[in-house]
């Protein structure tokens, strides 16, 4: 009944197929060619479907991947199953999305955190960073932020993009959260100047960590 569905599920994706699409994706190292628009609207009529889910994943389409990680049951996966599929997800939608919508919501989320923010894989790494902002910013009880400033103060500059991106994330969240960090934050996003020359669309806010802060903050106070 699975493997039915599936192959139902895969020939709708493949008719959402949109070449522009795709090739806007793949400016973001992304291999897909479906509206992420109709992607949800394609998630929403299917619902929650945890073994459809499993089998979509196990395809490697980067749009089916996609569209099981909006119907899983985050829940329902095991620590050692959502790390390997970690290491499976190289496109950069797919991972934040494995991120953001399944290990951040499942009981795994602190034990990986921590498993993944000494990793060797920079693409794991950031990961783990990515779950640290998380904490940052809304359990931060147990964190050590002086040191988390350390690492970040003495690695990030020469990090490798993705990873990068994520302790740069992570240090704002520092700032932005913890006024007792604030001026360390600052100092280090200003003297390191990653992401300072970044291409920013108007109405948007620089991910240059002096900036994001220093909105962020404005944004709370006004």
């Amino acid at each position: 009944m699975a493997e039915t569905a599936v192959g139902e599920v895969l020939a709708e994706l493949a008719a959402l197929e949109d070449p522009r699409a795709r090739e806007v994706n793949q400016r973001h190292g992304d291999d897909h060619g479906v509206n992420l628009g109709k992607l949800r609207a394609l998630a929403k009529r299917l619902k929650t479907q945890q073994e459809l889910a499993v089998e979509l994943w196990r395809t490697g389409d980067t749009a089916a991947r996609l569209l099981a990680l909006l119907i899983c049951r985050p829940k329902a996966f095991g620590r050692e199953e959502l790390d390997a599929m970690l290491r499976e997800a190289r496109t950069p939608k797919v991972h934040d999305w494995l991120v953001n919508y399944v290990v951040k919501k499942g009981p795994h989320a602190e034990e990986l955190r921590v498993a993944w923010l000494g990793d060797p894989d920079p693409v794991v790494a950031s990961a783990g960073w990515a779950l640290t902002s998380e904490r940052v910013a809304k359990r931060p009880e147990g964190l050590d932020l002086a040191e988390l400033l350390d690492v970040i103060e003495a690695e990030m500059k020469g990090a490798p993009d993705r990873l990068q991106w994520a302790m740069n994330a992570c240090l704002a969240q520092i700032g932005i959260d913890h006024a007792g960090h604030r001026a360390r934050a600052l100092e280090i996003g200003e003297r390191l100047e990653v992401l300072k020359d970044y291409p920013t669309p108007p109405g948007c806010t620089s991910p240059y960590a002096p900036v994001w802060i220093g909105e962020m903050v404005r944004r709370r106070e006004a």
